[in-house]
């Protein structure tokens, strides 16, 4: 049975040794953008690969994107062939961050034509609470053709997203934290605020205490009644840089709720163009 949401830390450690698997740590800060790739060196979950936020995940930044823009499809199909991935395997990603950053692997496997992706629910923290295995050795890897069949009705521009809000045809989330959503705080971009008709729902309301993702019924009781009466099909994420509002994406999937889409741009490309509007409080 294919994994394509999330995976426990005991299905994992089941199939460390099945050669169908692979594993990526895609821990990051957005602080210190060499941080995931060192902790990653000092331990990591056995067979896992490094994915770097900045340089696997995203595209060079130009004056008219925001902080992340969507990767080369092509380019990452061709890194994820010599990491030794394959069309039918099963691919779990994890961070530090309750999947704040997997995620945005995961979003993007999907979008590529590969489904069978899974978070690690939990991330690393919860891996090593639970005494699973981590070393500091590289894996061995067998390079492996990986096709892309990509679907680019995933994801909105910020045309499309002004049209859809001007015709009430979508229902905007922003995962960013409050205060930054009401634009009294703003630590990464240089205007402060959202989108203007856009809904907040930080991607931590997604979390249970313990860091793991609350249940199906519960995630799909609290996103229905945030983007009620429009059907998921209608809704759009967003984020700072359109990293993790891909955790509300994934939080959707998870509660039953598909065909959900992203924002890949998010609030830092829509305030590269000044003549959009701009909402506080």
């Amino acid at each position: 049975m294919p994994y394509t949401t999330l995976v426990s830390a005991a299905t994992l450690a089941a199939n460390l040794d099945n050669p169908d698997w692979k594993i990526f740590d895609c821990r990051f800060s957005l602080a210190d953008a060499q941080a995931g790739h060192r902790l990653y060196r000092q331990g990591h979950i056995p067979g896992a690969r490094y994915a770097d936020l900045n340089q696997d995940l995203s595209s060079p930044v130009q004056s008219y994107t925001g902080r992340h823009p969507l990767p080369n499809f092509k380019l990452l199909a061709e890194k994820l062939g010599s990491w030794g991935v394959n069309n039918r395997c099963q691919i779990v990603v994890y961070d530090d961050a309750g999947g704040a950053f997997a995620g945005r692997m995961w979003w993007l496997l999907r979008t590529m034509g590969h489904t069978q992706v899974a978070v690690l629910d939990g991330g690393f923290g919860h891996w090593q609470k639970q005494a699973m295995p981590i070393t500091t050795a590289l894996p061995k890897i067998a390079t492996s053709p990986f096709r892309v069949y990509l679907d680019n009705r995933q994801w909105l521009s910020a045309a499309e997203v002004e049209d859809g809000l001007a015709r009430r045809k979508i229902a905007l989330i922003d995962a960013r934290a409050p205060e930054r959503f009401r634009g009294q705080q703003e630590p990464i971009d240089p205007v402060a605020g959202h989108v203007p008709k856009a809904l907040n729902r930080p991607l931590q309301t997604n979390l249970d205490k313990d860091g793991l993702f609350l249940s199906a019924d519960q995630l799909r009781q609290q996103f229905s009644r945030l983007v009620a009466p429009l059907p998921s099909e209608q809704v759009v994420h967003m984020c700072g840089s359109g990293v993790t509002a891909c955790h509300n994406l994934l939080a959707m999937e998870i509660a039953g709720l598909s065909g959900s889409k992203l924002y890949a741009g998010s609030w830092s490309e829509w305030i590269s163009n000044r003549n959009r509007s701009v909402a506080t409080i």
